[in-house]
């Protein structure tokens, strides 16, 4: 498994907020979810994303994909200057910048939402709503907001996430989800690869014959009781050859590397599954659970327990509530 594919395969989406907004001049949404990334994507017509740092803003034409990653607030309208008269919040909580619920009054069909039925723009909109610990080394390799124009190779998953937006068919949650990570990959993959492109260093040190080498077993294995000299062997280097070479290229010795692959791991089973402490620790290969939960609150500040309990727990997913969300509820489960 490469590095890219490991940070993407554990933090999948679950229930993201994914709709279709459809929006006739002029309209403006100011966003502050704090969402730790969002992909938006032009269907019909264009839109502007104005960045809140005062960076220029992003014009976007059918086809073009833009991610903005949290938690900077933005603004997405049909021109830079027109001001904003809806405000986005945590949770999708949709409102007028005075505080008035808006759900309600702008849903237009299953998980479409916008002022005007028939208006000129169309953007599709998917955010992974919670932060996911195996892929904070991927969030900040990002900007803030990065853009892939219109690609052929993209087109088959945009227009699939279209389709299947306006569906309500069971089992539409994980279908969308699925849907949004390939995405992901996509416009990643894309982005690392443009011309000019200054990838982060752990995804160079991959094309290096013996610095990918030990990261593809650190990934596949993260368990296995790795030393520098059991994995230098592996890459058919020195032991001080390797940590030489990882270091410079990672950004960190092997040892600290798989620590913290570990406890992402270990992260994401805390909020993924219903694992024990002590069955986490042997997972990510921790033989005692006092070491584990030691070396998780080092690098996460709590532990495991207490990070598994400030988790917020998952909404049921309640068919009889979609398309139909009173005021007040959240944007982002229009139809759950």
């Amino acid at each position: 498994m490469d590095p890219l594919a490991g940070l993407l395969d554990g933090p999948r989406a679950r229930g993201a907020f994914l709709l279709r907004m459809v929006m006739g001049p002029p309209w403006a949404v100011r966003v502050e979810d704090r969402a730790p990334i969002c992909l938006m994507s032009v269907r019909r017509g264009t839109a502007c994303i104005v960045p809140s740092d005062g960076g220029e803003p992003v014009r976007l034409g059918p086809g073009d994909i833009a991610v903005v990653r949290g938690p900077e607030p933005y603004t997405v309208a049909d021109a830079p200057g027109t001001a904003p008269h809806a405000l986005v919040g945590p949770g999708g909580v949709c409102t007028t910048l005075h505080g008035r619920p808006l759900s309600q009054d702008m849903v237009l069909n299953v998980r479409t939402w916008g002022n005007a039925a028939d208006g000129t723009t169309a953007v599709l909109v998917g955010t992974y709503l919670l932060d996911g610990e195996i892929s904070r080394r991927l969030l900040d390799a990002l900007p803030q907001l990065l853009t892939v124009p219109a690609d052929p190779r993209t087109r088959p998953l945009l227009d699939l996430l279209d389709a299947e937006i306006a569906q309500d068919e069971p089992g539409q949650r994980v279908v969308l989800d699925r849907l949004l990570d390939l995405l992901l990959i996509a416009v990643l993959r894309a982005w690392f690869a443009r011309p000019g492109a200054d990838p982060p260093a752990w995804y160079r040190a991959m094309g290096d014959p013996v610095v990918g080498t030990a990261l593809r077993l650190l990934h596949n294995d993260p368990a296995h009781p790795w030393t520098v000299a059991s994995l230098a062997a592996r890459a058919g280097v020195s032991r001080a050859g390797l940590a030489r070479r990882f270091t410079e290229l990672v950004g960190e010795p092997p040892m600290a590397y798989l620590t913290g692959r570990r406890l992402a791991v270990a992260a994401d089973l805390l909020r993924e599954s219903d694992a024990t402490v002590e069955a986490v620790a042997r997972k990510i290969g921790y033989s005692a659970p006092f070491a584990f939960s030691a070396a998780f609150k080092r690098a996460r500040g709590v532990s495991p327990q207490e990070y598994r309990s400030s988790l917020p727990d998952d909404e049921p997913d309640l068919p009889e509530r979609q398309g139909n969300l009173p005021p007040g509820r959240p944007l982002g489960r229009l139809a759950p």
